[in-house]
């Protein structure tokens, strides 16, 4: 495991959640070659499989932020990156970095981190009070349409805007940044070109994550050119079509709790 005191003040950080990603899907893919440019940068041994603090994005998020990420699946006590200082934490270690704040992004600020955020689903949309929670513990914070769920285009979008934003911080300026993918949230079936009666599926779920792959070679070539940046990526919870009867999320069902993880040093 990192010590993340290492890490901290002395590389950029890249944030990633893949918002409603299954961890099946994203595992299936990634065996099946068809998510190569998110295989260059994965570790050799591919997804962690994790369980989410959360069934949905709001209360992932919260948890991500509060330094609880996605918890390995194997028994035991797992150090966490990131924690805020409180009592009693069984899973703070001298590897961890404990942030003097109610949550990492103004830890991280304190630390010389300029915060940015792009959001994605529509607690990011800073439309309305709930949806400016969560931006608002950001420097600098964005949503658009462009940006959301309902545009078959929003990661190029969001990729774009990151572009614009890592090229004005200078190379000198530590940075925090974090982008909520929303392309397989719901709506995803617009990645199937033949999907019947617009309805989501499985097998659009996994066309979005097709999507998003060729979005992130521009990404990740952006990010090479900057700084050594550290990177989380993960889903903040699956979603179901019809498991069980079960369609959607916010409930606990396996495929909704078991996310993708992984970190690594670009």
């Amino acid at each position: 495991m990192l010590n993340m005191n290492q890490i901290v003040e002395t590389h950029d950080i890249l944030f990633i959640t893949l918002d409603t990603l299954r961890y099946d899907v994203a595992q299936n893919l990634l065996a099946q070659a068809c998510t190569p440019n998110l295989a260059k940068v994965l570790p050799k041994t591919g997804w962690q499989e994790r369980h989410s603090p959360g069934n949905f994005t709001y209360a992932s998020h919260h948890a991500f932020f509060a330094g609880f990420l996605p918890t390995p699946v194997t028994p035991g006590i797992h150090p966490r990156l990131f924690a805020l200082g409180f009592e009693g934490s069984t899973t703070t270690t001298d590897t961890t970095c404990v942030l003097d704040s109610s949550n990492i992004v103004t830890g991280l600020a304190v630390k010389g981190y300029h915060t940015v955020c792009i959001g994605g689903v529509g607690f990011f949309n800073k439309r309305n009070p709930l949806g400016n929670v969560i931006p608002s513990m950001f420097a600098e914070s964005y949503w658009s349409p462009e940006l959301g769920v309902t545009n078959p285009e929003s990661t190029e979008n969001q990729v774009n805007l990151a572009q614009h934003i890592l090229e004005k911080t200078p190379n000198n300026q530590r940075i925090f940044l974090f982008i909520n993918i929303s392309a397989l949230h719901q709506p995803n079936y617009f990645y199937l070109p033949d999907a019947k009666d617009k309805i989501d599926t499985i097998e659009s779920h996994a066309a979005a994550l097709e999507y998003v792959d060729r979005q992130l070679a521009k990404l990740w070539n952006i990010i090479r050119q900057r700084h050594s940046t550290f990177c989380i990526l993960c889903s903040d919870h699956g979603t179901t079509y019809g498991e069980d009867g079960y369609t959607g999320h916010r409930l606990s069902h396996p495929v909704v709790w078991t996310v993708p993880y992984a970190e690594f040093v670009l």
